[in-house]
């Protein structure tokens, strides 16, 4: 894939994440490493209706921004820390989706282990510690998780996603909502049947060893 391929699958994920209402029109940014470039979604436009000659691109060494035509995001430092922290990684998603948003504001978890899709991908979901968006100490705390997980809540902020491809970072922020609603639902209507250890175990086993 050419970085004009890539770009176009960037503003077609992010409109994805519009679409799907795990976004709002000026919320969240998203990004892929493109050799040693970072191409990411800018500042002050509308997200619902990016094109690929509207990606900004930063350079993963310097953070310098080779596109001054665009207003980089403010989130641009956060995820230029996670590929660096994390070779393996070459797209981030970052959103507010409603229900995972909220639990980003609780002192509770989302429960990843009531169906086998949501174990798989998401495991346990780790909570990063607040720190005031866009700024350095926020990409520093995300960056302390970012080798070890691909799926964060930041506290009193929203969610991110990390994956080998964008639509893989996509699925896991999708997944991560729908696990959230069904966190809230089964909070005060039923009592689940969660997997139990047995079948996370076999989960685990079969599909990520």
């Amino acid at each position: 894939m050419n970085k004009e391929q890539l770009k176009a699958e960037i503003a077609f994920t992010m409109k994805r994440l519009y679409d799907r209402k795990l976004t709002t029109a000026t919320g969240g940014n998203t990004s892929a490493r493109f050799g040693n470039i970072m191409l990411i979604t800018p500042s002050g436009l509308d997200k619902a209706s990016l094109t690929s000659d509207q990606i900004a691109e930063v350079d993963l060494a310097t953070g310098e921004n080779l596109t001054p035509q665009f207003k980089l995001s403010i989130e641009s430092s956060m995820h230029r820390q996670i590929y660096l922290v994390n070779s393996e990684v070459n797209a981030v998603c970052h959103s507010h989706p409603t229900t995972a948003s909220l639990f980003s504001a609780l002192d509770d978890e989302i429960r990843t282990d009531l169906i086998a899709e949501s174990w798989y991908l998401l495991g346990t979901v780790t909570k990063v510690p607040y720190a005031l968006m866009g700024t350095k100490g926020l990409a520093d705390n995300v960056g302390q998780y970012a080798a070890t997980t691909s799926v964060m809540l930041l506290e009193n902020h929203g969610a991110l996603a990390t994956g080998k491809s964008l639509l893989n970072a996509f699925d896991k922020l999708e997944c991560l909502e729908q696990a959230a609603q069904m966190t809230l639902m089964i909070k005060s209507k039923v009592t689940p049947s969660p997997l139990n250890d047995e079948r996370m175990a076999e989960i685990d086993k079969v599909y990520k060893s």
